[in-house]
């Protein structure tokens, strides 16, 4: 995709002396502030002890740098993929998916055909919004379209996935972002103590973190070459599928943890957002439900923790555990 080709953006500007439209894009979701909240946002572990755990920020970080390698190799946009990669998961709410179900439940459950209230809540659409109207950057058409296109859920990956709905830059996003947390999950599962070891099957591609991800990424540059799609040999795509589904049963719902953890977060979250959704509770800019979603999404972990003892906790019994522990 060039530069030149873009379709443009939703309000016209004048162009960059020196940059390109999705340079501009990259540095305006990088020095955003949805963008720096990201180091404060569960990626799979919340709150854990150690500061080695990847969070939003650092997973977008690591998407953007599979991203641009896969690209360079295949010759394409670099700005524009790095400018997707690092906006595709600015609307993340707390805790990360435990936070993005709680806030959905919620409304689903509290706020079903209340005028104004949102249907659903969904990260990719938050994001959206977030570059739309919170923080209103204006970014290029083709930028947008990546952010939100690059979601899979828990689905499998498949041959669709990297054929061009947008761009191909797009589909690389959407292929690096499962390369990404597939590896680095793994590598923060075995730090955390959830698993031990890694199954035999999963160390064929590589026996090292690097080497597992220098393997995705091969296997996606020479199927990819010279093709109107981003592409995965059978073998690849067939081990990245079981190696999510392991992920899920073996670490993301874990019994008692993480899920013990996943179960507090999301009642903070259900919490803050009903108390929110009151009239006169939300603070100044934020108007009714949609204005009690836009604020709660927009908070950290800490934030959400703290606001959350400064409502609910009695400031004598908050104090007293702090000076117990």
């Amino acid at each position: 995709m060039l530069a030149k080709n873009s379709a443009g953006r939703l309000r016209s500007e004048e162009l960059d002396p020196v940059r390109t439209c999705f340079q501009r894009d990259r540095d305006r979701i990088l020095h955003s502030k949805p963008f720096r909240r990201l180091k404060h946002k569960t990626q799979v572990f919340i709150e854990p002890v150690g500061d080695h755990y990847r969070t939003r920020l650092t997973h977008s970080l690591e998407v953007a740098q599979v991203a641009r390698t896969i690209g360079r190799a295949l010759r394409l946009n670099e700005d524009l993929i790095e400018a997707i990669a690092l906006g595709h998961d600015v609307g993340h709410p707390p805790f990360g998916h435990a936070g993005e179900q709680a806030i959905d439940e919620t409304l689903k459950e509290c706020f079903s055909g209340t005028e104004g209230a949102p249907t659903e809540f969904r990260h990719y659409d938050h994001s959206m919004r977030i570059v739309d109207v919170l923080a209103d950057m204006n970014l290029t058409h083709e930028v947008r379209a990546g952010i939100g296109g690059h979601s899979k859920g828990r689905k499998d990956l498949s041959a669709a996935d990297g054929l061009v709905t947008s761009t191909l830059e797009a589909a690389v996003v959407r292929i690096s972002d499962r390369i990404a947390y597939l590896n680095h999950d793994l590598d923060d599962a075995l730090r955390s103590g959830v698993i031990t070891e890694i199954p035999s099957r999963f160390l064929g591609i590589g026996k090292t973190h690097g080497k597992r991800i220098s393997a995705m990424v091969q296997d996606a540059i020479n199927c990819s070459r010279d093709q109107d799609a981003i592409t995965l040999s059978p073998q690849m795509l067939s081990i990245m599928n079981d190696l999510k589904e392991w992920l899920f049963e073996n670490v993301y719902l874990v019994e008692p943890h993480p899920m013990d953890q996943v179960r507090k977060a999301k009642r903070i979250i259900r919490e803050l957002l009903i108390h929110y959704a009151v009239p006169g509770n939300l603070p100044e800019g934020f108007v009714g439900i949609q204005g009690a979603v836009d604020y709660v999404a927009g908070m950290t972990d800490r934030f959400a923790i703290k606001t959350y003892q400064d409502l609910f906790i009695p400031t004598e019994f908050s104090d007293f555990v702090a000076n117990v522990r």
